[in-house]
């Protein structure tokens, strides 16, 4: 009912004050969504960068990077109940009052984080409030999806659903972009120690400029005609997360579980790329963070174009192919970045969000469109943000993981089932720390072999020693390396 009451409301609009209010919602849902995830996805890079550096400066740089993870992943867990809190406003009290809401929270908690102390400062306590300020981020991004989703397809017509609402999807990339482009000309600009020392907290503190931005725009809008229909008709409804639950549990289960081939390699391409390149293919800072922005801007044109192609050829078509391609697109991907030739590591970087695209381009009208308008927000929040706890959220902590054979947090260590890197695999004869030992000792075995002694210089237990220093050498460096140490 709500919905051809609001079609019925747009109906009676003059054709260009529908086209001036449907394009200030998709503008302001879009600037808006752009902001929350630059202060989202900001986190996920410094994290991969430098928080390991900063906040867990006595754990081995391994165990720094996983408790970082952990630490991310608590935004992830706190999504959820953004999603309830702001979805019983959103449809109680409306889309925009809420709109602004969430993007308060946010900005002022990712500003907040580029003015906190360290470990340097005050110890573990810097982590304690880290892992609060991530969980109000979190909040504050459970909360903002459904809205902004709500505000651009609301405001137009049945038939270009799937369009209009591609574009607060398009904010992830824009986000994305803003994220690591800032952060690339930052490292850039200060040079990796300064970047380490105090420069990390500048794309932090340029967060509030930017929800200015953004609370201006929001605040020139009108809310959506359906929620009008919904007021008007005294529908509202008293209780929308409780009744939601009730009425649709199948759909709120069906949301989440759809997500699970795109939220999880999305967080691997854009998080994790960085512990991996780092690590394994020893490219830089900049070189990876460039090369992120360039997949963000590939994604500013196939996101609407296959939110477009779902108005077209159907929702669900559009996003089988995408599944059907990003589960061959994750063994093309590794096994090209492991190949560490720039070139192919950048390209491969480049297209790595294509195959996410072609599922989260078509997403929004999907998931929107399994709830009633008068609980809508509810229920399109909690499918989609109940994915972030068993998809994005443990993705890049998982996959370091395993790819470093062990799990460690918070002093409990367990190991992979399945270790993607084997120290004895990455010690080959070439490597230069082994290759340097080995020398070394053949050099000393023959310095101090004596002609027609029996003995060959070097004991077996020396030259087990031996093997070992060059192991734990060569273990320390691949550690440093994981951790952001260069």
């Amino acid at each position: 009912m709500a919905n051809t009451v609001g079609s019925a409301a747009l109906a009676d609009m003059a054709p260009e004050e529908r086209r001036r209010n449907m394009m200030k919602a998709v503008v302001a849902s879009t600037v808006g969504t752009s902001i929350e995830w630059y202060d989202y996805f900001l986190f996920g890079t410094m994290g991969a960068l430098v928080f390991a550096k900063l906040f867990f400066p006595k754990s081995d740089p391994l165990t720094g990077t996983l408790n970082t993870y952990a630490i991310f992943f608590a935004g992830f867990l706190a999504r959820p109940v953004g999603a309830w809190l702001f979805g019983t406003y959103g449809d109680r009290i409306g889309r925009k009052a809420t709109l602004i809401a969430t993007l308060l929270l946010m900005g002022i908690a990712t500003f907040v984080i580029g003015l906190m102390p360290t470990y340097s400062s005050i110890g573990l306590w810097a982590a304690v409030i880290l892992v609060a300020l991530r969980l109000c981020q979190g909040i504050g991004v459970g909360g903002e999806w459904g809205g902004s989703v709500l505000m651009s397809m609301e405001w137009g017509s049945q038939k270009r659903k799937g369009f209009l609402g591609s574009w607060p999807q398009f904010g992830v990339p824009v986000g994305l972009l803003l994220s690591t482009a800032i952060t690339a000309a930052t490292v850039t600009l200060a040079g990796e120690a300064t970047f380490v020392a105090w420069a990390w907290r500048i794309p932090f503190l340029l967060s509030i400029i930017l929800v200015a931005v953004g609370l201006y725009i929001r605040l020139g809008i009108l809310e959506t005609p359906v929620f009008q229909a919904l007021m008007s008709a005294s529908r509202i409804e008293e209780r929308p997360v409780t009744e939601v639950v009730r009425r649709n549990w199948r759909e709120i289960i069906l949301s989440a579980l759809l997500r699970l081939p795109e939220q999880a390699p999305f967080y691997l391409f854009t998080t994790f790329v960085f512990t991996f390149g780092l690590a394994a293919t020893k490219l830089d800072r900049p070189f990876l963070t460039w090369a992120v922005s360039a997949a963000a801007i590939v994604s500013f044109f196939t996101i609407p174009l296959f939110g477009h192609l779902s108005d077209v050829i159907g929702r669900k078509t559009v996003y089988m192919a995408g599944i059907v391609v990003m589960a061959i697109w994750g063994f093309v991907y590794f096994g090209l970045y492991a190949t560490a030739v720039p070139l192919v590591v950048f390209v491969v970087i480049a297209l790595s969000l294509i195959p996410h695209d072609m599922q989260y381009g078509p997403q929004a009208s999907l998931i929107a469109e399994s709830f009633t308008g008068r609980l809508r927000y509810s229920g399109a929040s909690l499918g989609y943000q109940l994915a972030s706890v068993i998809a994005g959220g443990p993705a890049p902590y998982i996959a370091t993981g395993i790819w470093a054979g062990k799990f460690d947090i918070l002093g409990a260590t367990f190991v992979s089932p399945l270790p993607g890197k084997n120290h004895e695999h990455d010690r080959r004869p070439g490597d230069r720390h082994e290759r340097s030992a080995v020398l070394g000792s053949k050099q000393l075995g023959h310095a101090q072999r004596a002609p027609g002694s029996s003995q060959a210089g070097v004991t077996p237990n020396r030259a087990k020693r031996e093997r070992r220093g060059a192991n734990h050498r060569y273990s320390a460096s691949s550690a440093a390396a994981m951790g952001g140490i260069r």
